[in-house]
């Protein structure tokens, strides 16, 4: 295994990270971080507990003065030595990111880090563009102008799927509007985090902007939700886990930003490329083993390309390469862990008394028998209602499901309380119009699936939550809009004052 470096000397002085500093955590309780592929442990700390929620927020609230002070362009400067620093680094967060979630090197190194790093240099331009509704006298008597301002302290909660991607997505519009932000990153994956936090001290940005505070849900999450001080929270998660949120977050009045759950479809009509079909649905539902929210987890096929398209993906599915992450020829790491894999084979095993498991369908022996791996898994033969089709698994699990007219292909893939991400693919321009605007998600591709850019927004709608991700569009999360409205008239008694006091003036 590739060694960069050891994360235990990396972070001998722990995985808090507030106001600019490495620090041990408070709370009675460790965690060990797990290599996914090999079971081993490589790395143990201190869990963050309500007292250092406290000094992270504590901390935030003492730098938010500055650095909403600080004009767009001393932001945007500051960003732009960020992404510097974390260009240096890419090859370090690469590998610790492959060993704390068991992605394959190439996505780490090709995907998540890159992209990571985007965000930063897309960021540090939308800075200067923080614009309101331009100056005019609306009433005829008033100038009247928007003020966008930040919010305060946010406090964001991260999942473990994409931890550097994840953070970066949570602090980088925050921060770019002016706030300043307390990220808890879930307990399985920190390592990243920190890095990133720690890239930003290194480029000048003040201590307290960013903070991390790695515990667990229970204990660190819920504190970090419900703090008195904090004045908005962001989560990206399941739907259980967001509607606890939710309900915390009210009890102090917070503005909101959930990013959850996803059951994404994808449909093929009887016109589609199949060859381009195939491989899109291969890439879509293997991407991360599956552990994306938007990955393609329902496939709904015409039933002309039906019998094709499932011979096409079974085969290709066969041929994907399961190994050690660090290896360059990977094509599917492990799982984030061996109860995420026993989850996900749990999916399987009871699908198997209803559907067919074509392809995959087990946990691998040999050298890989000690990691949290499942083979790339085809189902056909699955009812609309089963579980395998309405839940979402997060693993590298693929249903296919055919259907007749076209209306009935855009009713299926509407028919989850999800709508996160979903494609259609055709050849025919009127029928993927269509599906653009009948599918019911935050993103709609178009004969692919999976991409993302930084100048585009990422979010959902109905049980996947609301608000979005990434672009300009994410400021509508993180600023709060101001109207400044000045009288013009030097008129000291208002014609309007006398709707509460005295007559018209004659």
């Amino acid at each position: 295994m590739d060694q960069r470096f050891d994360v235990t000397e990396r972070f001998a002085d722990g995985a808090q990270y507030i106001a600019g500093r490495l620090r041990q955590g408070g709370s009675e309780g460790t965690h060990q971080v797990v290599d996914p592929a090999t079971g081993e442990q490589v790395f143990g700390y201190r869990l963050a507990g309500a007292a250092d929620v406290d000094a992270a927020v504590a901390a935030a609230e003492a730098a938010f003065p500055e650095w909403a002070g600080a004009t767009p362009g001393e932001r945007s400067d500051a960003m732009h030595r960020f992404a510097a620093v974390l260009t240096e680094r890419a090859d370090d967060l690469a590998y610790a990111e492959s060993l704390q979630c068991g992605k394959p090197i190439k996505l780490s190194t090709e995907f998540d880090v890159p992209g990571s790093i985007d965000n930063v240099s897309f960021f540090a331009g939308a800075a200067r563009q923080l614009e309101g509704k331009a100056a005019a006298e609306y009433s005829g008597d008033h100038t009247s102008y928007i003020r966008r301002e930040p919010i305060g302290v946010i406090g964001s909660i991260a999942p473990w799927n994409y931890p550097l991607q994840m953070a970066a997505w949570k602090v980088l519009p925050a921060i770019a509007a002016g706030n300043t932000i307390v990220l808890k990153p879930a307990e399985l994956t920190p390592l990243t985090s920190l890095m990133f936090a720690q890239a930003a001290t290194e480029a000048g940005l003040p201590d307290g902007v960013i903070n991390v505070v790695s515990g667990t849900g229970p204990e660190a999450g819920e504190w970090l939700v419900s703090h008195p001080a904090v004045a908005m929270t962001s989560f990206t998660g399941s739907t259980a886990v967001g509607k606890r949120v939710a309900e915390l977050a009210t009890s102090t009045v917070k503005r909101i930003h959930l990013e959850l759950g996803g059951k994404a479809p994808f449909v093929v009509f009887d016109d589609a490329d199949l060859e381009a079909a195939a491989h899109g649905a291969v890439a879509g539902a293997l991407i991360n083993s599956g552990q994306d929210c938007t990955a393609a987890t329902r496939a709904y096929v015409q039933r002309p390309l039906y019998d094709a398209f499932v011979a096409a993906v079974a085969e290709l599915m066969a041929s994907v390469r399961l190994g050690d992450p660090f290896d360059p020829h990977t094509d599917l790491g492990p799982l984030v862990s061996h109860a995420q894999r026993d989850r996900v084979a749990g999916f399987v095993d009871r699908a198997r008394g209803y559907a067919t498991v074509v392809t995959g369908g087990e946990i691998p022996g040999g050298d890989l028998a000690k990691g949290a791996y499942y083979r790339p898994t085809l189902i056909t033969g699955a009812p609309q209602d089963s579980e395998i089709v309405q839940s979402e698994i997060f693993g590298p699990v693929l249903a296919v499901v055919p259907f007749d007219s076209d209306d009935e292909g855009i009713a299926l893939a509407n028919d989850t309380p999800y709508g996160l991400a979903a494609s259609a693919w055709s050849r025919d321009v009127y029928r993927t119009g269509r599906a653009s605007r009948e599918l019911r998600a935050g993103c709609v591709w178009i004969n692919d699936h999976i991409p993302i850019i930084s100048e585009m927004p990422h979010g959902g709608v109905r049980a996947s939550g609301f608000g979005r991700d990434m672009s300009a569009y994410s400021f509508e999360e993180y600023t709060q809009v101001k109207h400044v409205m000045f009288d013009n008239t030097a008129v000291v008694r208002k014609d309007w004052h006398r709707t509460v006091f005295g007559d018209r003036q004659t």
